[in-house]
């Protein structure tokens, strides 16, 4: 049975009876869960849902992903069922009258990719028992090593007056063998939770795990009006960013660089840089760690 997602042990398929029976509740945010066998990529797909008017707490889940997709563009590929790729949609453009939830203003929506982060960081830590930190805005790194990385895309509603719905995507590297890592093009090197040595490495656990903790912080997030600093999440997330305090290169999106140290994340979710022209906030880079 070579077609058989058994054929490898370590790597059992996900079951969607058990993972709507623990997620979708009518308690949310989850209200539907899409596991397919493989797919092109599950932010595409949840962004495709969004633009034809799919309500918030859409999940899908992918085996495999041909063409998954990391920052900038970058391929995000793994075996089949060797770790989590998931997407989720959500639309805090739009009240939620039954949870008391006023639309989030957009100048907050930076800090849900960020808010993923923090949510990841709390999976991994208390299941696979490691040190989990994050390299800002939202890869999560073991050691120097990283693990997973987190996509955020903004989708058009289905009319014109619409809000944007948020896409998050998480891939999660679980039981990647050495030879089976990717290449980041930054020179970073990739892990698996397997490899470094986790405590356990069921994806069923996991996945739900990080599904619980993106609701949870989601509506903490929420019902401080979309105000990181007032629901927790800016104090959370300076407790596991690895970044903040070191020297660092960043590249940014227009071809400079400029190299500094890390001081904090400022209430709009943006890296500050110290640097010798003085303090620098940034929206969006590539860093490199330096030491």
């Amino acid at each position: 049975m070579p077609d058989s997602p058994y054929t490898d042990l370590d790597r059992p398929p996900l079951s969607a009876a058990r993972l709507r029976r623990a997620l979708v509740t009518p308690y949310g945010p989850w209200a539907r869960l899409d596991l397919r066998a493989e797919t092109g990529s599950t932010n595409a797909d949840v962004a495709e849902a969004a633009r034809t008017g799919e309500p918030e707490g859409l999940v899908v889940v992918a085996e495999q992903q041909s063409a998954g997709r990391g920052r900038r563009g970058r391929a995000w590929q793994s075996p089949p069922r060797a770790g989590i790729a998931t997407s989720v949609l959500l639309r805090p453009g739009r009240a939620v009258p039954d949870r008391a939830w006023s639309p989030a203003p957009p100048s907050g929506y930076g800090w849900l990719p960020l808010l993923a982060g923090v949510a990841l960081v709390e999976a991994v830590t208390r299941l696979a028992e490691l040190d989990a930190t994050l390299k800002w805005p939202n890869d999560l790194l073991i050691g120097d090593a990283k693990c997973a990385g987190i996509l955020a895309e903004a989708a058009p509603g289905p009319g014109p007056d619409d809000p944007p719905a948020i896409v998050l995507g998480v891939g999660l590297n679980v039981t990647l063998r050495a030879d089976e890592l990717p290449e980041h093009p930054t020179g970073l090197p990739a892990t698996s939770l397997q490899l470094a040595g986790a405590a356990a490495t069921d994806r069923d656990p996991l996945l739900r795990a990080l599904l619980r903790a993106i609701a949870d912080w989601y509506a903490r997030w929420r019902a401080a009006g979309g105000d990181a600093a007032a629901c927790g999440l800016r104090d959370a997330y300076l407790a596991v960013c690895g970044t903040v305090g070191r020297e660092v290169r960043a590249f940014l999106p227009d071809g400079t660089e400029l190299t500094g140290i890390a001081t904090g994340v400022d209430l709009d979710g943006r890296l500050l840089v110290t640097t010798a022209a003085g303090e620098r906030p940034l929206a969006a880079a590539d860093l490199l760690h330096l030491r």
